[in-house]
């Protein structure tokens, strides 16, 4: 088989991975830059809570549906191609979003970003397999996940700022604006390390990866991304509500959230470091469990400002570390022919869990005045998490002399 010509690499990994990070954290931006801004929403289109909603809860659906397929797309196409494909998506529609004539507009352009997410998003560790050895690779995805963090919190703290100041049209232009620069920093710094790539070596078949699920182990991971991600995402869309009969007002909420993923962009640098280090996963995902089951109810229960900080803070630190570490493991358990398409069954059993518990949970809350029965329900999800990661089993890690000396 001849091998495929790429583009002659001109980046090294740090510059390749901030590339993607960039590209990541810009389409957390672009899912939730809306969330702080459903009253002003709702007057503007003169539309319903329920209908501003939709802004966001299609990028879960979507990314459900089409999971499967960039996974497919990354393990034939490579990395680079999904993720400019997702790049270009989001850029287009990100600009169609800019003639906010109508809701009807707004919300087919966040249909279009919402498609361009899952090529950028499940790349990830077909790119840090390619650029890092296996002792660096939960350091780089743990920073991988950071930008995902960082684009979360640009859109929930600066979008109200960025309206206020500029108006809504102009600040839907600057995120249209950073998307474009993004996508083409991207083009030209995000070119594979592997100057050829053998053909057979990149295009398993459909058959191979539904294979995947015939691994007792690889099952195991996506129930456990089903939970815990399930449980991230109902935790910090119900958190409001949540700490809201405790007298805690919608902006001291926002300001516990922001805490919570700060404490996160921290925790996902330091604990994937020291997983590299010992060379080991699973220690540390039960570590990035136990403490949550310790921290949720006292944060859940709390009227007092400065311990809720503290305790999101924490939350944040031990918590969202959790999913660098899944994708690396994951990587570890299938090998790289197949890293795409697992990672992108591991994130659709992710956002799947999210659309399930979300919902969940307000069933479970009904008509009671708190919210107590609700995180009881989520400290039983994050239990049976726990139990569940006991019986993982993961490989050896190998460590890779031949890229200490590489920039």
């Amino acid at each position: 088989m001849n091998p495929i010509k790429l583009l002659k690499p001109v980046s090294n990994r740090w510059t390749v991975l901030l590339a993607f990070a960039s590209l990541a954290g810009i389409s957390q931006m672009l899912w939730l830059n809306f969330a702080p801004l459903i009253s002003y929403l709702k007057s503007h289109y003169n539309v319903s809570e329920s209908d501003i909603n939709w802004l966001l809860t299609v990028f879960p659906l979507i990314y459900i549906l089409l999971s499967i397929h960039s996974g497919k797309v990354i393990d034939r196409r490579g990395y680079r191609y999904s993720i400019l494909i997702g790049g270009i998506f989001m850029s287009v529609f990100a600009c169609l979003r800019v003639f906010d004539s109508s809701f009807s507009i707004l919300l087919i352009g966040q249909i279009g970003i919402a498609i361009g997410q899952p090529y950028i998003l499940n790349a990830i560790s077909r790119l840090v397999v390619d650029w890092f050895p296996k002792n660096q690779q939960a350091t780089a995805t743990g920073i991988g996940t950071v930008g995902m963090f960082i684009g979360m919190a640009i859109a929930l703290a600066t979008t109200p700022y960025l309206v206020e100041q500029f108006g809504f049209q102009q600040t839907l232009i600057i995120m249209a604006v950073l998307t474009i620069i993004s996508t083409l920093i991207f083009f030209f710094i995000g070119i594979p390390k592997d100057t050829t790539v053998q053909e057979t070596d990149i295009i398993p078949s459909f058959h191979d990866q539904f294979t995947l699920f015939k691994n007792k182990q690889f099952i195991l991971l996506n129930i456990i991304s089903f939970l815990g991600l399930g449980v991230f995402n109902g935790l910090t869309s119900w958190i409001e509500q949540i700490l809201k009969p405790y007298g805690v007002s919608s902006e001291q909420a926002g300001l516990v959230g922001g805490s919570l993923i700060i404490g996160g962009i921290i925790g996902s640098i330091i604990i994937p470091i020291l997983s590299d280090l010992v060379g080991k996963r699973k220690p540390f995902i039960l570590f990035t469990i136990i403490f949550p089951l310790l921290l949720i109810y006292p944060l859940c229960t709390s009227g007092h400002l400065p311990i809720l900080l503290i305790l999101g803070s924490l939350l944040g630190f031990f918590l969202l570390p959790a999913f660098a570490l899944l994708l690396s493991i994951t990587e570890e358990l299938v090998g790289e022919k197949q890293s795409g398409a697992a990672t992108s069954l591991l994130l659709m059993a992710g956002n799947l869990g999210a659309v399930i518990v979300i919902a969940a949970m307000q069933i479970v809350k009904g008509d009671h005045s708190t919210w107590i029965h609700s995180v009881y329900f989520i400290l039983i999800l994050l239990f049976i998490c726990c139990a569940l990661t006991i019986y993982l089993k993961e490989k050896p890690i190998i460590f890779d002399e031949q890229y200490h000396n590489e920039i």
